[in-house]
């Protein structure tokens, strides 16, 4: 698991991305902040969770950390609108989030779910 590009890179995506919210507008830090945060942290345990579980369950779990991720980039998105990010610092997060994306899609399709 450790190993897997996977979750090295959404390692190093939370490694990235969790100090850059700190600097985030302290009003949003309990709204949109939180949520992006939380979206984050959700994917990397349902990968964990997906790679422990077997069957029905992993496809289920995988089901849910595309959905995760697509909640990520949503908020990713709405921080560059509103330029929390610049646009140097989107770019960044979105290509480590496109990276994750094609390596998940990958493990869904070997899965077949």
């Amino acid at each position: 698991m450790e190993t897997s590009p996977l979750f090295a890179r959404t390692f190093d995506f939370l490694s990235w991305l969790l100090p850059r919210t700190q600097s985030f507008p302290r009003p949003q830090r309990f709204g949109v902040t939180q949520r992006l945060q939380n979206a984050a942290l959700d994917f990397q345990e349902l990968i964990v969770e997906a790679d422990t579980a077997r069957g029905a369950a992993r496809r289920e779990f995988l089901r849910q950390a595309d959905a995760a991720l697509n909640k990520v980039r949503l908020y990713l998105r709405l921080c560059r609108e509103w330029q929390w990010l610049t646009p140097g610092q989107y770019q960044h997060a979105a290509q480590m989030v496109a990276e994750i994306g094609r390596l998940l899609g990958g493990w869904i399709k070997t899965v077949g779910a």
